[in-house]
């Protein structure tokens, strides 16, 4: 409980309200507003009625992942795996009266809620009720701490501690794991080119095309429904897919054996740029279930087989042309599903109708610089070269045909014209899918509605990478071993945030998106009050929630967090709560 204080300086007294906390173990009065000369607080307080806020907290975001947090005993797990490479940290478990487990945690929540640098976490955390629920003052946590307690975090122990998390989340709240959706993205970092203590950060192909930027991988194993992260790995950016899946393929199995999963009832998804005749092979020897994709372009037989075998079929309550085979493929019989996905037209017509205006933009400029009369343009095998150049692309092939001709001047003259018939062709065509499973048990709907669960994890990468809440980048570091835990914190606070997103939606049927979900909690608020007691001239401060709407309460009631504040139930790894 906050009381009010006062201190003389000069001869002159001053008052505050202050706390009492634990600093470095020990009782100290925590200073958490100043309130002036005696004549000063006289005329505020002849203001007030009953109550008058002084200074009011961010606080719905950080008290539901601290509760999450709670429940999940995250600390202790990943205090269970220190390693003490700091000399302070062998003779003290604590820095700044905070063990390595808090300091992660915090790191993560602020990810979380506002995403900042770790220099500018505790300008973040003041303006929440982080310090007043922990009971402990967090002033001194700055880029440094942050920095010291990442080197006490060994690589090979991420796992180990994502295992432990992972154990605890299915076993409290009973998640859904029998569609597992597996991909990969990569993420842009500021890491100079001539660092060589950095291996992971290396360029590549970057899908936000940074490709001017060292990149770093990220691989997530995430469940369909809930989409909640059963495995992460982080990889040298300069692998591609293909490759990464081949090696991270055991590691998703010991992951599977160690959650004591029955392998039998669980199904891997993931996509056509993952596959390849090995990686099946790894697959099968692996025993592992699976739902994948196939690329059009490389099985047009069996693209032009299905075109005269389409059936409707109802999947999801919507009619999709669909045509099912057994094919031997790589080897092996595998069950093959060919189906029309309009979406996926549409996208493609999009795309192909755009690069033909382009290149017919690009046709015209030649035209006009070759029939200019200044023109010196004689070279025929160059003017060649760059037509078919620009007439290249994906679906573009014969799409445009040209000639070429020379007038008894020497100078060239080009006509061009668009092949209709072979756009009407490529448009009956086009939305193809292809899937590929073992599962020759299942139904159609059931194959495709696994496949379609591979937007999970693409919803995954898309929260991860928000800039407003749960940003894992910018990276802000250069060493592989910080890379791996910064990593690892962001997708921990991403399971955390995943898991309040599914209990709002069960619990208190919220229908909004992640993003949504953390601005309304965000947005309520923990004011500090100064109220008037019965003793006469005396006033005692309280801690309140500030009024909330409709949306927030029922929000707040469904995750049973409306005297989270007055209870400020213990964490592990705090002060004198380590144990």
């Amino acid at each position: 409980m906050a009381t009010i204080q006062a201190k003389t300086s000069r001869g002159r007294k001053y008052w505050y309200i202050v706390e009492s906390r634990r600093i470095n173990g020990k009782p100290r009065p925590v200073v958490l507003e100043y309130l002036g000369k005696p004549l000063d607080l006289l005329r505020r307080l002849r203001g007030l009625t009953d109550k008058l806020v002084v200074k009011s907290y961010s606080h719905g975001g950080v008290c539901a992942l601290l509760d999450v947090a709670r429940k999940l005993d995250v600390v202790t797990s990943i205090n269970k795996y220190v390693k003490a490479q700091r000399s302070y940290m062998a003779d003290k478990p604590l820095r700044h009266n905070l063990t390595a487990g808090i300091t992660l945690l915090l790191g993560a929540i602020g990810r979380v809620c506002m995403p900042t640098s770790k220099r500018g976490w505790w300008n973040w955390a003041r303006t929440t009720s982080c310090e007043y629920l922990l009971r402990v003052s967090l002033s001194k946590i700055d880029s440094q701490h942050f920095w010291d307690i990442m080197d006490c975090i060994p690589i090979t122990a991420i796992e180990r501690i994502e295992l432990e998390v992972t154990r605890k989340i299915l076993r409290l709240y009973k998640i859904e794991t029998d569609n597992m959706m597996y991909d990969t993205t990569n993420l842009y970092t500021y890491i100079n080119s001539t660092n060589s203590k950095c291996s992971v950060a290396q360029r590549g192909k970057n899908k936000q095309k940074r490709n001017d930027l060292r990149q770093v991988g990220l691989a997530m194993v995430v469940t369909r429904r809930d989409f909640i992260p059963l495995f992460h790995l982080t990889y040298r950016g300069n692998m591609n897919d293909t490759v990464v899946f081949g090696k991270v393929l055991r590691k998703i199995k010991k992951r599977l054996v160690d959650l004591s999963l029955d392998i039998e009832k669980h199904t891997l998804v993931f996509d056509r740029g993952c596959n390849s005749k090995k990686n099946l092979a790894r697959v099968k020897r692996l025993k592992l279930h699976y739902v994948c994709a196939l690329t059009p372009a490389h099985h047009l037989e069996l693209v032009e087989d299905a075109e005269s075998g389409f059936r409707e079929e109802c999947v999801e309550n919507k009619t999709l042309f669909v045509y099912r085979d057994k094919r031997v493929i790589w080897e092996e019989e595998r069950t093959i599903v060919v189906y029309i996905s309009e979406k996926l037209k549409e996208g493609q017509l999009r795309g192909i109708y755009q690069s033909l205006e382009k290149k017919k933009k690009e046709l015209r400029k030649i035209q006009r610089r070759l029939s200019n009369p200044r023109s010196r343009i004689r070279n025929e095998r160059n003017i060649r070269k760059t037509i078919e150049t620009l007439l290249k692309g994906q679906y573009m092939e014969g799409l445009i045909s040209y000639t070429l001709q020379k007038d008894e001047e020497g100078r060239f003259h080009m006509t061009w014209r668009t092949n209709l018939e072979k756009l009407k062709t490529l448009e009956d065509r086009l939305g193809s899918r292809i899937l590929m499973t073992d599962r020759h048990e299942w139904s159609t709907e059931e194959i495709i509605n696994a496949y379609h669960g591979q937007s999970a994890v693409e919803l995954a990468f898309k929260n991860i990478k928000n800039p407003h809440h749960l940003a894992i980048q910018p990276e802000f570091h250069w060493t592989d071993q910080k890379i791996h835990v910064h990593q690892f914190m962001c997708v921990l606070g991403y399971q955390l945030s995943a898991l309040l997103w599914r209990e709002a939606r069960l619990k208190a049927g919220f229908k909004g998106s992640l993003d949504r979900m953390l601005d309304i909690l965000n947005n309520i608020r923990l004011a500090m009050l100064l109220e008037k007691t019965k003793t006469r001239g005396r006033i005692k401060a309280s801690y309140n929630l500030e009024e909330m709407d409709d949306e927030e309460k029922k929000l707040m009631d469904a995750l049973k967090l409306t005297d989270f504040h007055t209870k400020r139930p213990k964490i592990k790894g705090v002060g004198v709560y380590t144990q």
